[in-house]
């Protein structure tokens, strides 16, 4: 544990101010002395509270079950020995060892916090004269507890419906059986406001049905069951319109069918009941055309059954309700022969049960019905070996539920019907153990339901069946981690701003480009309320600055574009006073530049782009001063490009434009001796990429946004070798996005661009023990050009941005 360093004088002038009548009576009696020569018996004088020598740090890291030391060292000035008492808001203090001026206790983290609540402790130390001294310190990197919180009603009631996540991040609800039979009304959720609208309605009334999102971002409706029968129809949605429109019918009438979207942009439909028999038979629809074509048909008849894409574009189909009882068999379809092929069967014959694909390329198969039977058992297909492995059981047989990937990697089970009823318990399977976790019910018990992954990382459970018949109650579940929730906007959109986490914890939005120019404004970011206040503003508009910390608590910010072009001039903001002072200016207006924090407290501020184009040129500000001087250049003009403090104190310079495009070069600067020195290259020409310093004293870099596109690359870079390594890609080529250092030593990557197509919304995460990425909960809007600012909590905020419409005054909080 790191110790705090204390200041005893300091201590002893606070407790004084708070016990005067202690501190003011006097130290000794002159008493009456005669010559002077015998200062007579001196009293004991005022008893003195201990003092800290050795403390907890303020704030610690520990995961979710971990373990944390904490020790605390005490002197008491008189001398004697000393009680201690420790206290935590949540986990558990384990025995203290005590040695009477010290004391060392472990504690042990829960699995999750409460919403609202944090973990904070006391230790108190107090001597014979029952003067004490407490310190209070925290840990942070506790997930939330998962939560259910409940959202609008649906406007009516329905089970068997379908929910189908829309490119713009609403969810489309269509059909079910309500009250009074097949209904043909839908609606669409959206999470921003938590309410439901109307939309179009079917053309006909079905349920049963299945809807598929199609690449052009419309929805292909098809079969069910309706008033008059088992359903041929089909229907296509189009959200930019809100209405319905017929396509080519179904050669076979069919419901409690599947439908699966094959890589070639086509949807593949297999079996169903219909016309009083389970069916085979199988058919393909081109959107392209709006017409079906049959394909080869199942080996056996199949109803309620799951299709599943696998990683190398073939369907695994597994289990049934069939002719002849519940199905063990399984089947794959080859699109590129249109034929299925026999696979391993099932150790359990069942239907409706559910299928989710996991991220190691296996499919996760849980629950059903064997017969009148609800199964608990669970089973595990790997599509290598075409063969199913049991896994963990569910605390709760189940049948009719639904199953939803996490962003995590853990799947997310809700409701169903079990043996005495529509469930309201949850589930969650961890990949990693093979194991169950019970998580926060549902408020409703339901089955028929639906269960959909919003962009948030969140879930939305809709309708279903219920005690009471169907549902239009809808919840919200929260798994607690990696997700995003939205806080107080700005009042004014922005990007290429900057923004500045202070020593009160609270964070400095500064300047940027809004969308009638150049912003002089500045806010404050609270993150205890979650809300903005205005402060000073900038005595110059400007974007594309720097701005950075000082030792002293207050921000520099330098350069960047204005009215008159690029600029110079640069001002510090003090947040005690909420006021910004004018500064010596740079010796050259550049924009783009970089700036750096060194060990000294001084900042160096390399390149960016000035009015003769890209800039080698490097500055050192000294705030002792107030004033600027000029160092050695860079070898190579540099814009777009990142600076990274090393942990020898060196700054590491990579990529960036050069005068012919993405340069791949880097270099590292000595402050000692002033100097730069070439390091080993980039593997690729990097611009508008990100530099990470991770916990090991490496530099992930990732991304790119040049002229000839954005990169999906990452490569690593160790100072003790000055080499490249190349890591796993990002899932998403990007460049103007963020990476922001989470406590766990994990990478957040959020947003950024691709070029012409716009802003991203997707997230991921970067773990240097494994060398690879893993998506998160998106953004709940696509945003390039952004901040993302680590807070004292463990969340990251994220301010800001160019988006679809504009720039962006929206700020969306991340739990990792």
């Amino acid at each position: 544990m790191l110790a705090g360093c204390t200041d005893f004088e300091q201590e002893r002038r606070e407790f004084c101010a708070r016990s005067p009548a202690i501190c003011d009576a006097p130290a000794s009696d002159a008493g009456d002395g005669g010559d002077g020569a015998d200062a007579g018996t001196p009293d004991a004088g005022p008893f003195l509270p201990p003092l800290f020598i050795e403390k907890p740090p303020s704030s610690s890291y520990v995961e979710a079950g971990g373990l944390l030391t904490f020790r605390a060292s005490v002197q008491d000035p008189q001398g004697n020995a000393l009680r201690f008492s420790w206290a935590a808001s949540v986990g558990t203090l384990g025995s203290a060892q005590e040695t009477g001026t010290a004391s060392q206790l472990p504690w042990t983290a829960p699995a999750c916090l409460d919403p609202g609540v944090t973990a904070s402790f006391t230790v108190t130390a107090t001597n014979d004269q029952d003067l004490s001294v407490t310190a209070r310190f925290s840990a942070v990197g506790i997930p939330d507890c998962p939560t259910w919180s409940p959202t609008r009603s649906l406007t009516t009631g329905r089970k068997n419906h379908t929910a189908t996540l829309l490119p713009s991040g609403k969810v489309l609800v269509t059909g079910g059986l309500g009250d009074n039979g097949s209904l043909a009304t839908a609606e669409v959720y959206d999470p921003g406001t938590g309410t439901w609208a109307l939309t179009g309605s079917l053309t006909t009334g079905r349920a049963g049905h299945t809807a598929t999102l199609l690449p052009s971002g419309k929805v292909l409706v098809t079969g069910g069951l309706g008033g008059s029968g088992f359903l041929a129809t089909a229907e296509v949605y189009d959200p930019g319109t809100g209405t319905w429109a017929p396509t080519a019918s179904l050669a076979t009438a069919r419901e409690s069918h599947t439908a699966t979207l094959l890589p070639s942009g086509k949807v593949l439909v297999t079996g169903g009941f219909g016309a009083s028999e389970y069916l085979a038979t199988a058919e393909v629809y081109d959107p392209g055309t709006g017409t079906w074509a049959p394909t080869g048909s199942l080996t056996t008849g199949r109803s309620s059954h799951t299709a599943t894409l696998l990683p190398s574009g073939k369907v695994l189909v597994a289990g049934s309700n069939g002719a002849s009882g519940s199905l063990a068999t399984a089947e794959v379809y080859d699109p590129g022969t249109g034929t299925w092929a026999a696979t391993d069967s099932l150790t359990t014959g069942r239907g409706r049960h559910t299928a989710m694909l996991l991220p190691s390329g296996k499919v996760l198969v849980t629950g059903g019905a064997s017969g009148s039977l609800s199964l608990a058992t669970v089973e595990v297909y790997a599509p290598g070996t075409g063969t199913w492995s049991p896994t963990g059981s569910l605390a709760t047989a189940r049948e009719s539920h639904t199953a939803t990937l996490l962003p995590s990697g853990k799947v997310l089970v809700t409701g169903g019907l079990g043996d005495n009823g529509s469930l309201a318990t949850a589930e969650v399977y961890d990949p990693e153990t093979g194991t169950w976790a019970t998580t926060a019910s549902l408020a409703t018990g339901r089955r028929y339901h639906t269960a959909t992954l919003l962009p948030s990382g969140k879930v939305l459970v809709a309708g279903g069946d219920g005690a009471s018949g169907s549902l239009a109650t809808a919840e919200v579940y929260d798994p607690g981690t990696g997700t995003w929730a939205p806080t107080a906007s700005l009042t004014t959109g922005r990007s290429s701003h900057t923004a500045t986490l202070l020593a009160s914890g609270q964070v400095l939005v500064a300047g940027g480009s809004g969308g009638n120019g150049y912003l002089a404004s500045a806010w404050v970011y609270d993150p205890g309320t979650g809300t903005w206040a205005t402060t000073g503003r900038l005595a110059t508009n400007r974007t594309a600055h720097t701005a950075t910390l000082l030792p002293s608590g207050k921000v520099l910010v330098t350069g960047g574009y204005g009215a008159s072009g690029y600029l110079a001039t640069a001002e510090v903001y003090d947040p005690g006073t909420g006021t910004w002072a004018p500064t010596a200016s740079l010796a050259t207006a550049r924009a783009l530049p970089t700036a750096t924090l060194l060990p000294s407290g001084k900042v160096l501020v390399t390149g960016g782009y000035g009015d003769n184009g890209a800039l080698a040129t490097a500055e050192v500000y000294d705030p002792g001063t107030g004033a600027w001087a000029p160092i050695a250049s860079l070898a190579t003009v540099h814009d777009g490009h990142t600076a990274t403090l090393l942990p020898s104190g060196k700054v590491l310079v990579t990529g960036g434009d050069g005068d012919y495009g993405a340069l791949a070069t880097a270099e590292v600067y000595d402050p000692e001796t002033g100097t730069w020195t070439p390091t080993g290259g980039l593997t690729t020409g990097r611009s508008s990429h990100t530099a990470t310093l991770l916990p090991s004293g490496k530099v992930l870099v990732a991304g790119s946004s040049t002229v000839s596109g954005a990169l999906a690359t990452a490569e690593v870079y160790d100072p003790e070798t000055g080499t490249w390594a190349t890591t796993a890609s990002l899932a998403t080529a990007r460049g103007y996005h963020t990476a922001t250092l989470l406590p766990s030593g994990k990478v957040l990557v959020t947003g950024g661009s691709v070029g012409a197509s716009g802003s991203l919304a997707t997230a991921e995460v970067y773990d240097p023990g494994t060398g690879t990425w893993a998506p998160t909960a998106s953004l709940a809007t696509g945003r390039s050009g952004h901040t993302a600012t680590l807070l004292p909590s463990g969340k990251v905020l994220v301010t800001g941005g160019n988006g679809g419409n504009g720039r962006l005054a929206t700020t969306e909080l991340y739990t990792p």
